[in-house]
C-alpha cells in the first residue's frame, strides 16, 4: 500500500468563504475542477508557499454542517478500500464508488467517526 497524498479536506456548501479564508492566511488556488461525478462537486486545491496542501469540497449536497476530512490518495484503492473497511469503517455511499475517468473514490468513517476521503488517481 503507497499513499501518494495526505492532507487535510474540508466539505462544506460555502467554499467561497472558506477559499477567502485561506488566502488571507497566504494558501492559494491551485486548480478548480467542477462538476465532479454523480454529486456534482467543485474541487477547489490550495497550497501555501511551505508546500502544506487544504482542498475544498463543494458537493452539490445538504450538509448539516461542514466537515473536516483527511484526504488520503493512494495507489490500489481496493487494497486500501478493504483494509478501512477490515477495521470498521463504512462508506459514507454505502456500497456505491464515486468513478470517474481520471479517479476513482469513497468517503469513509471510521467507528470513532473522523473520516477519509479515499482516492486513486487513474493515469490513462
Amino acid at each position: 500500500m503507497k499513499i501518494t497524498t495526505f492532507n487535510p479536506q474540508i466539505i462544506t456548501k460555502d467554499a467561497e468563504s472558506i477559499v477567502k479564508l485561506f488566502e488571507e492566511l497566504g494558501f492559494e488556488k491551485r486548480h478548480n475542477p467542477e462538476g465532479i461525478g454523480e454529486l456534482n462537486v467543485e474541487g477547489i486545491r490550495m497550497k501555501d508557499a511551505n508546500g502544506f496542501y487544504l482542498d475544498i469540497s463543494a458537493p452539490d449536497i445538504q450538509l448539516p454542517q461542514d466537515i473536516t476530512v483527511i484526504r488520503m490518495n493512494v495507489d490500489d484503492f481496493e487494497e486500501v478500500y478493504q483494509f478501512l473497511t477490515d477495521r470498521g469503517f463504512k462508506n459514507y455511499y454505502g456500497d456505491k464508488v464515486v468513478e470517474m475517468k481520471s479517479s476513482k473514490s469513497a468517503l469513509m468513517i471510521s467507528p470513532s467517526g473522523f473520516a477519509i476521503n479515499l482516492i486513486q488517481h487513474i493515469k490513462q
